[in-house]
């Protein structure tokens, strides 16, 4: 498996989406659909990137009963994303149901990966919030050997714990890792975060940027520099 830069296309509309899409005119980057762009536009923004040659990374971070996720994620199958994700705090019995919604009558699949916690979270959130007061990467250790045993291909997890999750879960177990921002870059409201370098020395599979690209003066450049540092 090959790494690969995910650009965060966190636009409103599919105007302000191909505007920037088409700035690419070389190599069709690997693209993340959030749900601000899905709820604007719905299942033909998805369509339509796909049409125009890109991989989708559809990021809805699914989450409810095992019944609901299942049937949601059968009708997600059919829009042939290369990935998709929920989350793991769903349970080991939810997580079973989302494979098995996914799964096509042919027996392929998107690459299906957890959400363990999100990089806007650290410890005193989470205990002052979630009430969850075990060390968070404990927590996100025992999320990703969950999502490992309900069958999913990997997790979303920050880049500083990428190369523990390889360690408990194997090498092949993919780590998607948002997070990530140049060494000269504002952090945003990110708070575990890591320069391309770093996450590719660490052992993140695939890196999600968003702002450092898309926000940038010429994204194009922006993409390249990313994939100098974490690819190349």
């Amino acid at each position: 498996m090959g790494k690969d830069v995910i650009i965060a296309c966190d636009f409103d509309s599919a105007e302000k989406t191909f505007a920037f899409l088409d700035r690419f005119t070389g190599k069709k980057p690997f693209v993340k659909i959030g749900m601000e762009l899905y709820y604007a536009e719905g299942p033909s923004i998805v369509r339509e990137i796909k049409k125009r040659g890109h991989k989708i990374f559809l990021d809805l971070k699914l989450h409810d009963i095992p019944n609901t996720v299942k049937k949601s994620m059968a009708v997600l199958s059919r829009l042939d994303v290369d990935m998709t994700n929920l989350h793991a705090s769903g349970t080991c019995r939810m997580m079973e149901a989302a494979i098995e919604g996914l799964t096509r009558p042919d027996g392929t699949r998107p690459i299906l990966i957890a959400v363990t916690q999100l990089t806007s979270t650290d410890q005193e959130s989470m205990e002052k919030d979630l009430w969850i007061e075990k060390p968070i990467a404990d927590v996100v250790m025992h999320y990703a050997s969950n999502a490992k045993a309900a069958g999913l291909d990997g997790v979303v997890c920050s880049p500083l714990e990428a190369g523990k999750v390889h360690d408990r879960c194997g090498k092949d177990f993919i780590t998607v890792t948002p997070g990530v921002r140049f060494a000269d870059g504002d952090i945003g409201d990110q708070k575990r975060v890591m320069t391309p370098a770093e996450a590719k020395k660490i052992g993140s599979d695939y890196i999600v940027v968003g702002r450092p690209i898309t926000a940038a003066e010429d994204p194009v450049a922006a993409y390249e520099r990313c994939v100098a540092e974490f690819v190349d």
